[in-house]
């Protein structure tokens, strides 16, 4: 549907002193042009500020998740002293997967604002 609204015919004609002549494409004027409006560019930059702001909620989230792995882990030393290797290596690893996703969603936040 959208090729074939993009396909642009073989000859065209045109009205020269009320004769109408055809002539080839590579003479005809091109009328078509892909380049954006302003408003069009402006709304294009709203809609990638606002996916920015929203893709970068999900660092909000591992800021959250980071304070609970380590909360966990103060009251896990507070229980049972005798494992805090054990607890710590579990702590790092939940430290490690939720600054991953932050990480994450803090590169699609800046691949939305400078790469598209």
């Amino acid at each position: 549907m959208y090729a074939a609204r993009l396909a642009l015919p073989a000859a065209r004609t045109v009205a020269v002193r009320s004769q109408v002549v055809a002539r080839p494409m590579a003479v005809a004027p091109l009328t078509r042009s892909f380049q954006t409006t302003t408003t069009s560019k402006d709304i294009d930059s709203a809609a990638k500020f606002i996916g920015a702001g929203a893709a970068t909620v999900g660092v909000a989230g591992s800021g959250a998740g980071i304070g609970s792995v380590f909360g966990s882990l103060i009251i896990g030393y507070a229980r049972n002293p005798s494992l805090k290797q054990q607890l710590f290596s579990y702590a790092i690893l939940g430290f490690a997967l939720s600054e991953a996703m932050g990480l994450f969603c803090l590169m699609m936040a800046f691949l939305l604002l400078f790469a598209f």
